[in-house]
Parts: structure tokens; sequence; C-alpha cells
């Protein structure tokens, strides 16, 4: 797999961090799924519609989301972000902060998949790496 799959990836945190929803699914196939298995938010999801109804409804719970790509591995048509969330709930003052994995699978430059993992070392075994 070539760097450039890495920088389509880097591209959605970008978008997201801005919540540019257009430049987030440029690179996405028509028929994204998005698979989270995370919380009240477990389940699949198919489509820009879908997806972005979820993220706008989970970011609503917050004042300030982000994610922080800090590491990418990539293996074959698949990129792993390790990601650092950072979320504020109303009126809070602290962060929450969680580490997770992101499974991306990009074929030909088109992202056809994203998966989320509760823990980094899942999204690395999962794609056949080792941390």
């Amino acid at each position: 797999m070539s760097q450039e799959n890495v920088e389509v990836v880097r591209k959605v945190y970008e978008a997201f961090e801005r919540r540019d929803w257009d430049a987030m699914f440029r690179d996405t196939h028509a028929d994204f799924e998005m698979t989270n298995q995370i919380g009240p938010l477990a389940g699949t999801r198919r489509g820009r519609e879908q997806v972005t109804a979820m993220a706008e409804d989970y970011l609503a719970a917050f004042e300030k989301f982000i994610w922080e790509p800090d590491e990418f591995f990539e293996k074959g048509d698949q990129v792993v972000a390790l990601v650092t969330s950072r979320a504020q709930p109303p009126g809070g003052s602290v962060d929450l902060v969680t580490h997770n994995g992101h499974l991306w699978t990009v074929r030909d430059g088109i992202i056809v998949s994203m998966e989320t993992f509760p823990k980094p070392g899942k999204a690395l075994e999962a794609a056949g790496l080792s941390e």
C-alpha cells in the first residue's frame, strides 16, 4: 500500500476537525460503511446520510470533541489510525480522553469502510499487525 492511502485517511480527520462533511466524504464510496464497536453507538451505518446523522447526534452531546490521529500503520489496502479522542461535556472544564483504534479500508484512493475499536491494539490485530 502506498503512503497515498494514509494521506486520504488523514484528510478525513482534518475535515472532521472542521466539521466539513463535504470534504470528509469526498474520497468515500457511495456505500461507505462505518462500524462502531464503542458504547451506545455500536452498530453499522451505511452511506453518507446515516454516518453524518450518527456523528451529528453524538457531537451534540459535547461542547468540544476532536479526534487526534497519533500514528498510522498500513498493510495492503488497510490503514490503521491510533487515535486520541478528547471530549468536553457541556459546562465541563476537563477533557474526557480516550485512546482508540480506527481501521480504514481504501481501494484505488476511495475509502470503502471504517471500523472503530475501543482499544488501539484491537485495530492493529484486525489488520493483521501487532502492537
